[in-house]
């Protein structure tokens, strides 16, 4: 059986003290859901104070993007050996906003996947569609595309060691959100273009839904068969909003 995972994506917010004030809180309502795997992306120049927060507690944390480099003339990157020094188990790939603001291709995405898995770090890969691309019909199309890039360079079995993330992209940061229905015939989608590939991976991934994903509509979000969880972006800066998405998960 597949435990449940939440994930939160601090992306560019925090200071010094807004940080420890968050990861501190986290603490006890991660402590008190024993069936979900609680996890947060700060910036990676909070990695640090992350990891001296959450030392000895259940709460792992990962990085937000990772370069296709472990080390060189790379201005401004960070490596995923780096990353890992600092203790992260996670991260993310192929988000949204990276794909978007930093034209990111799928082969980029695949090629920084497995630098970073080749690093011991767990990918999480940001698959999903845009509002034109969703009202033309082309979700699936669109998902097989990401997910198949990652397969093509790195084989079906390193997702065996992965999470998928899908992030309809017309729901991250509008408040708008695919309803349960619609998120799970995605997921289900996703699986089952998996098990075509290989059926103990498809039944091994967790796969998260990150579009939007409040306290008030994870419960029912988190009770369709292929939902694993969330990758949660604005409500993971507020605890008391997280800590529900944490108990609803649970």
């Amino acid at each position: 059986m597949r435990q449940a995972l939440v994930m939160g994506n601090w992306k560019l917010n925090g200071t010094k003290a807004s940080v420890e004030a968050l990861a501190t809180a986290l603490i006890a309502p991660a402590k008190a859901a024993s069936n979900v795997e609680v996890a947060v992306c700060p910036p990676v120049i909070f990695l640090g104070q992350v990891q001296s927060i959450l030392a000895d507690t259940p709460i792992s944390y990962g990085s937000q993007d990772a370069n296709v480099n472990v080390a060189g003339a790379y201005t401004g990157e960070n490596s995923p050996v780096m990353i890992k020094e600092f203790g992260a188990k996670y991260s993310l790939v192929g988000h949204s906003e990276r794909r978007q603001y930093h034209n990111e291709t799928d082969a980029v995405v695949a090629a920084k996947f497995q630098a970073i898995q080749a690093n011991d770090l767990v990918p999480v890969l940001c698959i999903g569609e845009t509002l034109e691309e969703n009202e033309a019909g082309k979700t699936q199309e669109v998902v097989e595309r990401q997910i198949q890039a990652v397969i093509d360079l790195c084989g079906v079995a390193s997702l065996s060691n992965a999470v998928i993330a899908y992030e309809p992209v017309w729901a991250i940061g509008t408040g708008k959100s695919a309803t349960a229905q619609q998120a799970q015939d995605v997921h289900a989608s996703i699986r089952a273009f998996l098990a075509a590939q290989d059926s103990n991976v498809a039944q091994k991934i967790q796969i998260l839904y990150g579009g939007s994903v409040k306290g008030a509509s994870a419960a029912e979000l988190f009770g369709q068969a292929d939902i694993d969880g969330g990758l949660v972006g604005g409500a993971a800066l507020d605890a008391e909003d997280f800590a529900k998405i944490i108990a609803a998960a649970n």
